[in-house]
Protein backbone atom coordinates (compact mmCIF):
# COMPACT_ATOMS: atom_id res chain seq x y z
CA UNK A 1 0.00 0.00 0.00
CA UNK A 2 1.31 3.67 -1.04
CA UNK A 3 1.57 5.37 1.93
CA UNK A 4 2.68 9.09 1.78
CA UNK A 5 2.56 12.78 3.34
CA UNK A 6 1.45 14.93 0.41
CA UNK A 7 3.28 18.26 2.01
CA UNK A 8 6.48 16.79 3.19
CA UNK A 9 9.64 16.32 1.00
CA UNK A 10 9.07 14.09 -2.30
CA UNK A 11 11.09 10.77 -1.65
CA UNK A 12 14.20 10.59 -2.83
CA UNK A 13 15.19 8.23 -5.84
CA UNK A 14 17.92 5.45 -4.53
CA UNK A 15 20.25 6.03 -7.59
CA UNK A 16 20.95 7.50 -10.17
CA UNK A 17 21.53 4.39 -12.80
CA UNK A 18 22.02 5.81 -16.70
CA UNK A 19 22.42 8.43 -18.58
CA UNK A 20 21.12 8.21 -22.45
CA UNK A 21 23.09 10.05 -25.53
CA UNK A 22 21.64 11.00 -28.83
CA UNK A 23 24.32 11.05 -31.89
CA UNK A 24 24.65 11.34 -35.50
CA UNK A 25 28.10 9.50 -34.71
CA UNK A 26 26.80 6.03 -33.44
CA UNK A 27 29.86 3.64 -34.12
CA UNK A 28 32.75 6.22 -32.93
CA UNK A 29 30.62 7.18 -29.97
CA UNK A 30 30.02 3.53 -28.74
CA UNK A 31 33.90 2.99 -28.96
CA UNK A 32 34.60 5.67 -27.15
CA UNK A 33 32.48 4.73 -24.34
CA UNK A 34 33.75 1.35 -24.26
CA UNK A 35 37.02 2.65 -24.53
CA UNK A 36 36.68 5.22 -21.56
CA UNK A 37 34.89 3.27 -18.74
CA UNK A 38 36.27 -0.24 -19.62
CA UNK A 39 32.10 -1.60 -20.60
CA UNK A 40 31.11 -3.77 -22.84
CA UNK A 41 28.09 -3.23 -25.00
CA UNK A 42 25.12 -5.59 -23.75
CA UNK A 43 22.40 -5.15 -26.45
CA UNK A 44 22.76 -2.99 -29.74
CA UNK A 45 21.37 -2.70 -32.64
CA UNK A 46 21.18 -0.87 -35.80
CA UNK A 47 20.75 2.49 -33.79
CA UNK A 48 20.49 1.79 -30.50
CA UNK A 49 23.29 0.58 -27.82
CA UNK A 50 23.30 -0.36 -23.97
CA UNK A 51 26.58 -0.18 -22.11
CA UNK A 52 27.57 -1.32 -18.92
CA UNK A 53 30.80 -1.90 -16.81
CA UNK A 54 29.11 -3.15 -13.05
CA UNK A 55 26.23 -5.13 -11.96
CA UNK A 56 23.59 -2.53 -13.46
CA UNK A 57 22.19 -3.71 -16.89
CA UNK A 58 23.26 -0.18 -18.78
CA UNK A 59 24.99 2.64 -17.74
CA UNK A 60 25.20 4.34 -20.43
CA UNK A 61 22.54 4.65 -23.70
CA UNK A 62 23.56 5.53 -26.76
CA UNK A 63 20.92 6.39 -29.69
CA UNK A 64 21.87 7.24 -33.34
CA UNK A 65 19.71 10.21 -34.90
CA UNK A 66 20.54 11.30 -38.12
CA UNK A 67 21.01 15.04 -38.24
CA UNK A 68 22.16 15.51 -34.16
CA UNK A 69 25.03 18.24 -34.52
CA UNK A 70 27.73 18.56 -31.82
CA UNK A 71 26.98 19.74 -28.34
CA UNK A 72 27.31 23.55 -28.80
CA UNK A 73 29.17 24.36 -25.33
CA UNK A 74 27.30 28.19 -25.12
CA UNK A 75 23.77 26.31 -25.26
CA UNK A 76 21.92 25.62 -22.01
CA UNK A 77 21.62 21.97 -20.71
CA UNK A 78 23.49 19.57 -18.70
CA UNK A 79 27.35 20.51 -18.33
CA UNK A 80 28.47 17.41 -17.70
CA UNK A 81 28.57 14.00 -16.00
CA UNK A 82 30.95 12.31 -13.66
CA UNK A 83 32.52 9.21 -12.38
CA UNK A 84 34.15 8.62 -9.25
CA UNK A 85 37.15 5.95 -8.46
CA UNK A 86 38.46 4.99 -5.16
CA UNK A 87 42.11 6.35 -5.62
CA UNK A 88 44.49 8.70 -7.50
CA UNK A 89 46.06 5.60 -8.34
CA UNK A 90 43.04 4.40 -9.84
CA UNK A 91 42.56 7.74 -11.50
CA UNK A 92 46.24 7.45 -12.57
CA UNK A 93 45.99 4.22 -14.17
CA UNK A 94 43.02 5.03 -16.50
CA UNK A 95 44.56 7.95 -17.43
CA UNK A 96 47.67 5.92 -19.09
CA UNK A 97 45.56 3.29 -20.00
CA UNK A 98 43.14 5.90 -22.72
CA UNK A 99 46.31 7.71 -23.09
CA UNK A 100 47.31 4.11 -24.99
CA UNK A 101 43.90 4.52 -26.26
CA UNK A 102 44.61 7.94 -27.86
CA UNK A 103 42.19 9.51 -25.39
CA UNK A 104 43.51 12.29 -23.88
CA UNK A 105 41.75 14.58 -20.96
CA UNK A 106 40.73 18.14 -21.90
CA UNK A 107 41.38 19.34 -18.26
CA UNK A 108 43.10 18.20 -15.28
CA UNK A 109 42.19 20.31 -11.43
CA UNK A 110 42.39 19.84 -8.25
CA UNK A 111 39.16 21.10 -7.20
CA UNK A 112 39.17 21.19 -3.32
CA UNK A 113 36.30 18.62 -3.09
CA UNK A 114 37.91 16.11 -5.68
CA UNK A 115 40.88 15.51 -7.94
CA UNK A 116 39.31 15.30 -11.71
CA UNK A 117 40.10 14.97 -15.16
CA UNK A 118 37.63 15.59 -18.11
CA UNK A 119 37.34 14.39 -21.21
CA UNK A 120 35.46 15.02 -24.11
CA UNK A 121 33.32 12.48 -26.36
CA UNK A 122 33.18 12.64 -30.31
CA UNK A 123 30.16 14.91 -29.89
CA UNK A 124 31.35 17.34 -27.69
CA UNK A 125 29.95 16.07 -24.45
CA UNK A 126 32.23 16.46 -21.17
CA UNK A 127 33.02 13.45 -18.89
CA UNK A 128 34.83 14.10 -15.37
CA UNK A 129 36.57 11.22 -14.23
CA UNK A 130 37.24 12.42 -10.13
CA UNK A 131 38.56 10.79 -6.97
CA UNK A 132 37.32 12.21 -3.63
CA UNK A 133 39.47 14.15 -1.44
CA UNK A 134 38.23 14.10 1.88
CA UNK A 135 37.07 11.02 4.25
CA UNK A 136 33.52 12.06 4.82
CA UNK A 137 30.78 14.36 2.23
CA UNK A 138 30.99 16.50 5.64
CA UNK A 139 34.44 17.20 5.40
CA UNK A 140 34.19 18.02 1.75
CA UNK A 141 31.23 20.34 2.37
CA UNK A 142 33.24 22.36 4.51
CA UNK A 143 35.69 22.84 2.73
CA UNK A 144 33.13 24.22 -0.24
CA UNK A 145 31.79 26.43 2.40
CA UNK A 146 35.39 28.47 3.84
CA UNK A 147 36.75 31.43 2.09
CA UNK A 148 39.32 29.28 0.19
CA UNK A 149 36.79 27.96 -1.71
CA UNK A 150 34.71 31.23 -2.22
CA UNK A 151 37.70 33.21 -3.46
CA UNK A 152 38.51 29.61 -5.87
CA UNK A 153 35.87 27.67 -6.54
CA UNK A 154 37.16 26.15 -9.81
CA UNK A 155 40.54 24.83 -8.78
CA UNK A 156 44.25 24.30 -9.21
CA UNK A 157 45.16 23.24 -12.88
CA UNK A 158 47.45 20.13 -12.56
CA UNK A 159 49.64 17.92 -15.81
CA UNK A 160 48.51 13.98 -15.22
CA UNK A 161 52.03 13.13 -16.06
CA UNK A 162 53.24 15.09 -12.86
CA UNK A 163 50.41 13.38 -11.02
CA UNK A 164 51.55 9.99 -12.38
CA UNK A 165 55.31 10.86 -11.24
CA UNK A 166 54.07 11.55 -7.97
CA UNK A 167 52.54 8.81 -7.17
CA UNK A 168 55.16 6.08 -8.60
CA UNK A 169 57.71 8.29 -5.96
CA UNK A 170 55.51 6.98 -3.16
CA UNK A 171 54.19 10.31 -2.12
CA UNK A 172 51.30 9.50 0.05
CA UNK A 173 47.78 10.78 -1.80
CA UNK A 174 46.86 12.68 1.20
CA UNK A 175 49.26 15.12 0.40
CA UNK A 176 48.61 14.83 -3.32
CA UNK A 177 45.21 15.64 -2.80
CA UNK A 178 45.92 18.56 -0.89
CA UNK A 179 45.27 21.75 -3.22
CA UNK A 180 47.63 24.48 -3.58
CA UNK A 181 46.76 27.90 -2.83
CA UNK A 182 46.78 30.40 -6.07
CA UNK A 183 44.44 33.13 -4.73
CA UNK A 184 41.34 34.03 -7.07
CA UNK A 185 40.43 32.58 -10.34
CA UNK A 186 37.71 33.02 -12.37
CA UNK A 187 35.81 31.63 -15.05
CA UNK A 188 37.16 32.68 -18.16
CA UNK A 189 40.67 30.34 -17.48
CA UNK A 190 38.96 27.53 -17.09
CA UNK A 191 39.29 25.39 -20.19
CA UNK A 192 36.50 23.98 -20.38
CA UNK A 193 34.84 26.84 -21.68
CA UNK A 194 37.41 27.09 -24.55
CA UNK A 195 38.00 23.28 -25.59
CA UNK A 196 38.99 22.39 -29.31
CA UNK A 197 36.97 20.26 -31.50
CA UNK A 198 36.11 16.88 -30.39
CA UNK A 199 38.42 13.88 -31.73
CA UNK A 200 36.19 11.26 -33.75
CA UNK A 201 37.54 7.11 -34.32
CA UNK A 202 36.12 4.64 -35.02
CA UNK A 203 38.35 2.26 -32.90
CA UNK A 204 40.68 2.94 -29.82
CA UNK A 205 42.69 -0.20 -29.84
CA UNK A 206 45.94 0.22 -27.12
CA UNK A 207 49.27 1.30 -28.27
CA UNK A 208 52.17 -0.31 -26.83
CA UNK A 209 54.58 2.42 -25.68
CA UNK A 210 58.05 2.20 -26.99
Amino acid sequence: MVEASLTSKVLSPSHLVHVVLRTAKFKPMVEFYKSLLGAHVVVQTQNLAFLTYDDEHHRIAIMAIPGCGDKIRSSAGLDHTAFSFDSLNDLATTYLQRKARGILPVWCVNHGPTTSMYYQDPDGNVIEMQVDSFETAEEATEFMLSPEFAENPFGVDFDPEDLVKRLESGESEAEIKKRPKIGPRDMESVPLLHMPPPVVKDSYEPIEAH
